[in-house]
């Protein structure tokens, strides 16, 4: 089904696999930890591999954070990581941006209402915020402990919206897995799955995403733009 633009006020990102090119970030880290048994590996190629193990891991991180937040453990979940994130020394250039999201963020902000709504923790968001100077961006950021439950309820993006001066119906819920597609639907959002990310075309549709493009920075031709 496609968008209904004339509905698109505001739109809402994830930033892991979305804006952050956070995937290959961890493709790598798995890559480095498994080289030592390249021998075990076809033409000792290890990438593939780690990249598969990466992909297959999400959705049953995602359904273990779904389940803390149904017992209300979430927010103690959240108050130890990020206990722990405070713990390390800070890494300034630490995130990665997928190339033209700065470019497409400016052409689109200039028609709508942007927001970020992630899954991290406030610190770690912030962080990446700030190394790529986005604040001018976004009017509000929703992450892991903004509402009383985080990805895939709707709250954050009916927080966002609700910062946005626009129902949650009229925002587009931009993100790489089904809990972005699923809490974009739960709010009656229009929402589009990215595969530059964590998740499959199969497993986007499947979640009920109205449109699937291969990168965030086609958005911008998609909605009318650059």
């Amino acid at each position: 089904m496609p968008l209904d633009l004339g509905r698109i006020q505001g739109i809402c990102f994830d930033v892991d696999g979305t804006l952050s090119d956070t995937d290959n970030q961890w493709v790598t880290r798995v890559e480095r930890l498994l080289l030592p048994w390249s021998r075990l590996f076809p033409q000792r190629e290890v990438y593939p591999f780690a990249r598969r193990l990466v992909m297959e891991m999400v959705t049953p991180g995602n359904l273990a954070y779904e389940l803390l937040d149904r017992l209300h453990l979430d927010d103690d979940a959240g108050r130890l990581l990020s206990a722990l994130s405070r713990l390390k020394k800070d890494c300034p250039g630490h995130f990665l941006l997928i190339p033209g999201v700065v470019e497409m963020l400016a052409d689109v902000q200039q028609r709508y209402q942007l927001s970020i709504v992630s899954a991290r923790g406030e610190r770690s968001t912030r962080a990446f915020i700030e190394q790529f100077e986005l604040d001018q961006y976004f009017l509000a950021v929703a992450t892991a402990l903004t509402c009383t439950h985080t990805k895939p309820f709707a709250d954050p993006i009916v927080w966002a919206a609700e910062r946005m001066g626009i129902p949650a119906s009229a925002c587009l819920m931009v993100g790489d897995t089904t809990a972005d597609i699923r809490a974009g639907k739960a709010a009656g959002a229009q929402t589009a799955g990215v595969l530059c990310g964590f998740g499959t075309q199969r497993e986007l549709l499947r979640a009920g995403a109205d449109l699937i493009i291969d990168s965030t920075v086609d958005l911008a031709a998609i909605l009318g733009g650059g």
